[in-house]
């Protein structure tokens, strides 16, 4: 198994988080996974920094083998696939090491409290090793960022006119705002779309292909249709049909799509949707 930690001590008064007093353990830390569901995905790597106190910093990174298939949305996103992780060990195996390196610290990441902190504690629960408690804190430098810098119309009138916004939340004021933001943004960004249809395919979010039909009801894994809401949430549609076909005949009374209305029918005949690859 590979080991990838190390230890570096530190004696530069200019080291990081000299600024911050610490009183135990913080553990940095990011992951990799095959998706965003906490119960349903599982992690394919993992990374973490452990400052001590007296600011020795322990290095630790490894891929692991998920236990299921690394859905193709989310390679393109991390780089990691089913090949790269296939000779890796399970989360399991680190489990122990994990919550040893763990122990008796605090938590920090980005976007950490609403994403890798459940998504480890899950991981751990399943491995048989959960997290202790003891009170542990969760430093999110996201949180931080999003409080420290707003995103808000005033802030945008800022950057890209260099001017205060004057009367902001003033309907007439912020249309005229914006209108100066996006004269700015186009002045800018020399490769920003200069036709409406291009720069309104830009601004529309990119979902990778996830979703199945445009309500969002259902979502591809593993090139199947997974219902994302619901008590059978995680489900794939051919499960639901196999095993609860009157949820099926239920979910047709409920307001729907007209696509995923056609697509539950073609479902309860016994034709599932597939990704195409």
């Amino acid at each position: 198994m590979a080991d990838e930690q190390q230890s570096l001590l530190f004696e530069d008064p200019e080291t990081p988080l000299h600024l911050l007093h610490l009183n135990r353990p913080l553990v940095f830390f990011d992951l990799e996974t095959t998706g965003l569901e906490v119960q349903l995905d599982r992690i394919v790597q993992f990374a973490f920094i452990r400052v001590d106190p007296d600011r020795q910093l322990t290095e630790w990174k490894e891929l692991v083998n998920p236990g299921i298939p690394i859905p193709p949305e989310a390679s393109r996103v991390h780089g990691i696939t089913d090949a790269m992780v296939a000779d890796q060990p399970l989360f399991s195996a680190f489990a122990p090491r994990i919550s040893a390196l763990l122990h008796e610290s605090d938590l920090a990441g980005f976007n950490a409290a609403r994403f890798d902190v459940p998504f480890l504690q899950a991981e751990m629960e399943r491995a048989g090793v959960p997290l202790e408690g003891g009170g542990r804190r969760i430093i999110d430098a996201q949180v931080i960022f999003h409080k420290r810098e707003p995103r808000d119309l005033t802030a945008a009138y800022r950057f890209y006119c260099r001017k205060e916004l004057q009367g902001a939340h003033d309907a007439l004021a912020d249309v005229r705002a914006t209108l100066e933001v996006l004269e700015g943004q186009l002045a800018r960004y020399s490769d920003l779309p200069r036709d409406v249809a291009r720069l309104g395919a830009y601004c529309t979010p990119a979902d990778d292909g996830r979703w199945v039909t445009p309500d969002r009801k259902f979502y591809w894994k593993n090139n199947q249709a997974v219902i994302g809401f619901g008590k059978h949430k995680g489900s794939t549609l051919q499960w639901l049909h196999e095993n609860y076909p009157d949820y099926l005949q239920w979910l047709l009374t409920t307001e729907l799509a007209e696509e995923t209305r056609a697509m539950l029918l073609a479902a309860m005949a016994g034709n599932y949707p597939r990704k195409e690859k």
